[in-house]
């Protein structure tokens, strides 16, 4: 009898490996996801934001603040879960001259039942993973 109860204990335990395992994967692909997207959509989106005719006449690097915004929330949306994410995207500081971003992003992970034994609701937990990044755009004359 002392066996059955062990090997039910043994199952259990794993059972609740296995849901911890997938509860902390789902995080840190989500985490690194989501901070290479920002990465490359940021570089990218500064790039493609910089004012030309403004380069040429001065030789200083000046960013549309408009464009910005506008390519990074395209291309963050194509390249980040397939448009499928629950993202908030804040713009904290966007200057143009000297051009330079700074900007948040917040993920918002599935979420997950916990029971409470000592009340009669049950708490959904979501898990928010935030990234963070800070860009400028530096050029010579």
């Amino acid at each position: 009898m002392k066996w059955s109860f062990a090997s039910v204990g043994i199952i259990i335990i794993g059972m609740f490996g296995i849901i911890i395992i997938l509860l902390f994967n789902e995080i840190t692909v989500s985490n690194e996801q989501d901070y290479y997207t920002l990465k490359d959509a940021t570089e990218a989106a500064m790039i493609e934001s910089i004012d030309v005719a403004y380069f040429r006449l001065t030789g200083e690097i000046k960013m549309s603040q408009e464009k910005f915004v506008e390519n990074f929330t395209r291309r963050f949306t194509e390249t980040s879960t397939f448009g499928q994410g629950n993202y908030d995207i804040i713009f904290y500081q966007i200057s143009e001259l000297p051009a330079k971003v700074s900007l948040k992003i917040v993920d918002s992970t599935k979420s997950y039942n916990i029971y409470n034994t000592y009340s009669v609701d049950i708490d959904a937990t979501q898990i928010d993973v935030v990234n963070e990044l800070s860009a400028i755009i530096d050029g010579y004359k």
